[in-house]
């Protein structure tokens, strides 16, 4: 298998990208094709011994930068490293794309170079959520601010599928965010999607509060993007909030303190839980092409976490499971 690399994207690139595809070539066995300033990235190669890893380089002499407009730069910067890399799995020279850039930018590329699977409407930015069961699916985080009934059906569909085939998850409940557990709650497009949703071939379970989602009432969580975004930010707030007052709150006294050390292990694995590194990235769902999406503060492990994300995505047949989900619902 082949990934793409943009080895120019992101906060910390080219180190940590580079670092990470030599990590993900030595986990998974899989070639890496690092796409970027040639110069730059055989600079940075130069620190790993590569002898018995499958890496390439192929050039890219612009970049996509973080603060960018998107759509703009992406139809005008035709020699940038995410372009040139979907380039290459438009034309099958690689299985799956991944990038920690600009993400309206991978959104943009992706639309003019790959197009979307045939029947999607618009494609959605997926995002893993922890939570008290281990994850759920939300989505979209951002992508469509403004959706109709029919964009949230599709998101159930492709969020359900992506559950089942990346995550393990069998026959993955569905849930709808809205205001209220009862059917009747709800924005107007919530109550239209609602219907759509349970008319549906997923799991559906109705409605899903705000608190419901960490509870892990529901394994797939739709909502507009708008909506979607605000939770993601509201979530990583109050969890920054809280972990300051705790930590703040054990260093008040000697007593705490000594309980603090005692608990370093449990305050550990909480904190694995919210790392973005141990997830990696999260398939722009609906494109033609399997593209992964990392955070932007990537570092070598969320990299490799994340070209890992991709091979699961083309192993599990993603792309072609969305396209007959679709079909058998007559969208």
């Amino acid at each position: 298998m082949r990934i793409v690399l943009d080895a120019m994207g992101g906060d910390h690139a080219p180190q940590a990208t580079v670092e990470g595809g030599v990590w993900a070539a030595r986990k998974y066995g899989l070639e890496v094709v690092l796409v970027g300033k040639r110069d730059t990235l055989n600079s940075e190669l130069a620190n790993y011994d590569t002898s018995s890893l499958s890496l390439q380089i192929v050039h890219a002499s612009q970049v996509l930068e973080m603060e960018a407009d998107p759509a703009y730069t992406a139809r005008t910067k035709k020699d940038s490293s995410m372009v040139v890399g979907m380039d290459l799995v438009r034309a099958g020279k690689a299985e799956a794309f991944y990038s920690a850039g600009n993400s309206g930018g991978v959104m943009a590329a992706a639309l003019f170079r790959l197009g979307r699977i045939s029947g999607i409407r618009r494609p959605a930015f997926s995002l893993i959520f922890p939570t008290s069961k281990g994850h759920c699916v939300l989505l979209d985080v951002g992508a469509n601010t403004d959706c109709k009934a029919e964009w949230l059906l599709q998101f159930g569909i492709m969020g359900s599928i992506y559950a089942e085939k990346l995550l393990g998850v069998q026959e993955p409940s569905v849930g709808i965010v809205s205001n209220g557990e009862e059917e009747g709650k709800g924005s107007a497009l919530v109550k239209e999607a609602y219907q759509l949703l349970k008319a549906s071939h997923l799991n559906f379970i109705g409605n899903v509060e705000g608190k419901d989602i960490p509870k892990g009432r529901a394994d797939v969580v739709v909502t507009d993007g708008l909506t979607g975004n605000v939770i993601v930010k509201l979530s990583e707030g109050l969890s920054k909030f809280v972990t300051g007052v705790i930590e703040k709150e054990i260093k008040s006294s000697p007593l705490t303190t000594l309980g603090g050390l005692l608990a370093r292990p449990a305050f550990a694995r909480a904190r694995r839980v919210l790392d973005y590194t141990e997830i990696g990235g999260v398939p722009l769902l609906g494109i033609d092409g399997v593209v992964i999406v990392g955070h932007g503060r990537s570092n070598a492990k969320a990299i490799m976490n994340g070209i890992g994300v991709a091979k699961r995505a083309v192993e599990g047949g993603m792309l072609q499971a969305i396209s007959e989900s679709l079909q058998d619902t007559g969208l």
